[in-house]
């Protein structure tokens, strides 16, 4: 069977924990930052988890990485 290929942007967006949750950072940082508080910010700055739903389509899109 042949080798599944890796989806060239998931692999640069995505990484996993240790315990095999999905991680991602925050979107919507850079335009128009300037409308935005500086907590709000600060919030996006820091990385959150993929959704229960939604991590198995990640975790397909890159079957290789551990």
């Amino acid at each position: 069977m042949p080798k599944q290929k890796s989806h060239s942007s998931t692999k640069k967006r995505f990484w996993l924990t240790g315990t095999g949750k999905v991680k991602r950072p925050h979107g919507g940082k850079n335009h128009k930052a300037e409308t935005k508080t500086r907590k709000r910010k600060r919030v996006l700055r820091q990385n959150t988890l993929v959704s229960t739903t939604q991590e198995n389509t990640v975790k397909s899109m890159m079957p290789y990485k551990k």
